[in-house]
C-alpha cells in the first residue's frame, strides 16, 4: 500500500537551515506529482510546494519563495524540502502528499520548530 514517511524535522534557530525528506513507496513514485504540505499551531493546512515528475517544484506561499526549494530523487523514492533562512512563522509540523485520482496520501508528519 501506498506509504510516505517524512523526517528531517526539529529544532532550529531563526536563520537556520533544515532538510526534509519524505520517503515513498508503494507506488511508481516516478509518475507522480508530490507535494509538501505544513499546518502550524490552529491554523488550516496549507500548500508549500508541488514537485512535477521532472523535478520542478512550484512554491505557493509568498512567504516560503526564494527560501524553500523542493526537488526529488526518482531512483530513490524520495522527494525533499530544503528550507533555508527559517523564520518561527515556518514552525508547523510539514507533512508530504501524493495524489492519486480520487484518493489523497499523507505521512505522518515531521514537526519543525524555528525557535531562539
Amino acid at each position: 500500500q501506498v506509504q510516505l514517511v517524512e523526517s528531517g524535522g526539529g529544532l532550529v534557530q531563526p536563520g537556520g537551515s533544515l532538510r526534509l525528506s519524505c520517503a515513498a513507496s508503494g507506488f511508481t513514485f516516478s509518475s507522480y506529482f508530490m507535494r509538501w504540505y505544513r499546518q502550524a499551531p490552529g491554523k488550516e493546512r496549507e500548500l508549500v510546494t508541488v514537485v512535477t515528475t521532472a523535478g520542478s517544484d512550484i512554491t505557493y506561499p509568498n512567504s516560503v519563495k526564494g527560501r524553500f526549494t523542493a526537488s526529488r530523487d526518482n531512483a530513490a523514492n524520495t522527494v525533499y524540502l530544503q528550507m533555508n533562512s527559517l523564520k518561527p512563522e515556518d514552525t508547523a509540523v510539514y507533512y508530504c502528499n501524493v495524489i492519486m485520482g480520487q484518493s489523497r496520501y499523507w505521512g505522518q508528519g515531521t514537526q519543525v520548530t524555528v525557535s531562539s
